[in-house]
This record gives structure tokens, C-alpha cells and sequence, in this order.
């Protein structure tokens, strides 16, 4: 398992993986972090596209991903991928997309338990009431993540 950290305009980003994909894209708070000399090559591309991502210069991520979890929780992350860039979903949608609106609790639960975050964008999952719900980065990234997605066009009075 190779590792890599990142900065980013919302704190440190650790990315773990092996030959098999990415299996992990978490938060750090360790503020004394010490980027690694060199990126291990098998990170390049996900650095690299998350970069991208924060410049506003990427939508979408082409990565192979190996995340761990149960059957049920890959299902739920399946469903989170799909979730296009600007745009969020409700825990009772994702139950829904999984053909049981009971399974509300469990969607959640797994979706909490993402262990890819951004590129697998359990960010983009909010309330039915429009709230912001947990996320296990903490709410001020996940408010942060959601306004970079969809900005605000400012127009000029003049």
C-alpha cells in the first residue's frame, strides 16, 4: 500500500492505494504533516486529477478505485458515484435508488462510511429538506466541497 499527502484549500488529504486502485481518500488534521519527497507513481493520477478538481479545472474522476467494504456499503458508493457534479441527492433518494426506501438508515450509515471521499462524492448527499447532514470530513468542508461545485454567478449591477 503506497501513500501520499496533499494539500488542499479545505486541509490535508491522505491518498492510500495499491496495483488494485485507490482504496482510500480521507481528511487528515494533523497540521504538521510532512509532504512525502517524491509521490509514489501509483498516486500520480489520483494527486494529480484531485489537483485538478480543487483548481476547478475537473468534473469527473477516471480512476480505479478499490475501495473496502461490505457488498452492501459498495453498492451504496455505486450509487453515490453516480451523482453528477454540481448536483446532490437525499439519503431517501439513494434508498430508493437501491430498490428499498427502508434501506434509509443502512444507505446512510455506508454512505458515512465512505472511505474515498470527493471522488466518490458522499458530499453531494444532503437532507430531504435540503440540510446539510454528517460528513465525515466535518461540515465546513462538505458546505465548502458543495459551494465550489455550484457557484454562485455574480452579475454586475452596472
Amino acid at each position: 500500500m503506497k501513500t501520499a499527502v496533499m494539500d488542499t484549500p479545505i486541509g490535508a488529504l491522505q491518498i492510500k492505494g495499491d496495483q488494485d486502485g485507490i482504496c482510500e481518500v480521507l481528511f487528515i488534521e494533523d497540521t504538521d504533516f510532512t509532504q512525502p519527497q517524491e509521490i509514489p507513481s501509483l498516486l500520480w493520477d489520483a494527486v494529480n486529477q484531485l489537483q485538478e478538481y480543487f483548481d476547478q479545472k475537473r468534473t469527473f474522476f477516471d480512476l480505479n478505485l478499490n475501495p473496502v467494504g461490505t457488498d452492501f456499503q459498495k453498492k451504496v458508493w455505486r450509487v453515490l458515484a453516480d451523482i453528477p457534479f454540481g448536483k446532490t441527492t437525499s439519503y431517501l433518494a439513494i434508498a430508493k435508488q437501491l430498490g428499498d426506501p427502508k434501506v434509509i438508515r443502512a444507505a446512510a450509515s455506508a454512505n458515512g462510511k465512505n472511505p474515498i471521499s470527493i471522488i466518490i462524492p458522499c458530499h453531494r448527499v444532503i437532507g430531504s429538506d435540503g440540510s446539510l447532514t454528517g460528513y465525515s470530513g466535518g461540515l465546513h468542508r462538505k458546505k465548502w466541497l458543495l459551494a465550489h461545485e455550484s457557484p454562485v454567478t455574480q452579475q454586475s449591477l452596472f
